[in-house]
């Protein structure tokens, strides 16, 4: 099967866990471990997230005042850079010498008119208490927003509209290599006020959307978006919670989700399956071939089974 998979950037750094650089290559082997089985048997691209990195670097960019911190789209080339290296030694340290591994910094196109720049919803960097991400709010002039039981900065988010390097994906996968690209959702350019060329963009996209239109344009048999829930929840957090088990687009749209979490990866499972006919699931990591063989997880396709 041809797969993209769409690996959280919770699964690369643990909520509440120090953003080291040895906390988090552990956590990238354990997630290559998983990974790696299934990429020995499938065509894959991965994708991850990288909202715990990117607001890292931010800060660590605030910190030095010399200069003007770097814009969210250079963080993220860092970031996506980072995580690439990682994910690209760690997979290619498990799977045969033969099967390439390829790391593309990835360049996703978005409108500048976007509504989402006037309401931002991503959450990136660490999880902080109330008091004190008002506090920081109020200080460095941000959105902030509510992350399960805390409180995080949040960034506009903009809708992906086209991947430049869609067709070196390709002809890399036709080739047999794994590919690691859009990490973090890919780097945000927009077309420039002149008309010629790209420009880079003031946000973090979501990878979820992205691993879905990538899903797409590929014409992937499967999108596994792999988080730190088992499944889709309905009445998440309250007694009355349960799990979605096998549903369907049209199901899932008449439902609500929180827009900075489920929500973009509910709407980009369900548009990829309306577009494509194919199967997504959603689930955790370590169930990855349960998820792919049906048995676990959100299961959404076209017709209920």
């Amino acid at each position: 099967m041809k797969l993209v998979v769409a690996l959280g950037g919770n699964a690369l750094l643990r909520r509440n866990q120090a953003p080291s650089a040895s906390n988090q290559l552990v956590n990238v082997q354990l997630a290559a471990a998983q990974l790696a089985r299934v990429a020995a048997a499938h065509s894959m691209v991965l994708t991850h997230g990288n909202g715990p990195q990117v607001g890292l670097l931010a800060l660590q960019a605030a910190a030095y005042t010399a200069v003007e911190s770097y814009p969210l789209d250079v963080l993220g080339a860092e970031s996506e850079g980072m995580l690439g290296y990682l994910l690209e030694q760690a997979l290619a340290n498990l799977l045969p010498p033969g099967r390439p591994v390829v790391s593309l910094l990835s360049r996703v196109e978005v409108d500048l008119q976007d509504p989402a720049f006037l309401r931002p919803t991503k959450p990136i960097g660490p999880v902080y208490p109330k008091a004190e991400a008002e506090t920081l709010a109020a200080a460095r002039g941000w959105t902030i927003g509510q992350d399960g039981a805390g409180w995080r900065r949040l960034v506009p988010s903009p809708r992906p509209l086209r991947v430049p390097g869609l067709p070196a994906i390709a002809w890399l996968l036709e080739h047999g290599a794994l590919v690691i690209a859009a990490g973090g959702g890919g780097i945000p350019v927009a077309a420039r006020p002149d008309g010629h060329g790209l420009q880079g963009v003031e946000a973090v996209i979501d990878k979820d959307r992205c691993s879905g239109l990538i899903a797409t344009e590929l014409k992937a048999d499967c999108l596994v978006i792999a988080t730190d829930v088992d499944a889709v929840y309905l009445d998440w957090g309250l007694p009355s919670q349960r799990a979605l088990g096998s549903t369907t687009p049209q199901a899932l749209e008449a439902l609500a989700f929180a827009a900075g979490t489920m929500g973009p990866k509910v709407e980009a499972a369900c548009r990829y399956v309306q577009a494509t006919g194919g199967r997504a699931a959603i689930g955790a990591l370590g169930q990855i071939e349960a998820l792919l063989a049906g048995t676990a997880g959100t299961q959404i396709t076209r017709d209920k089974t």
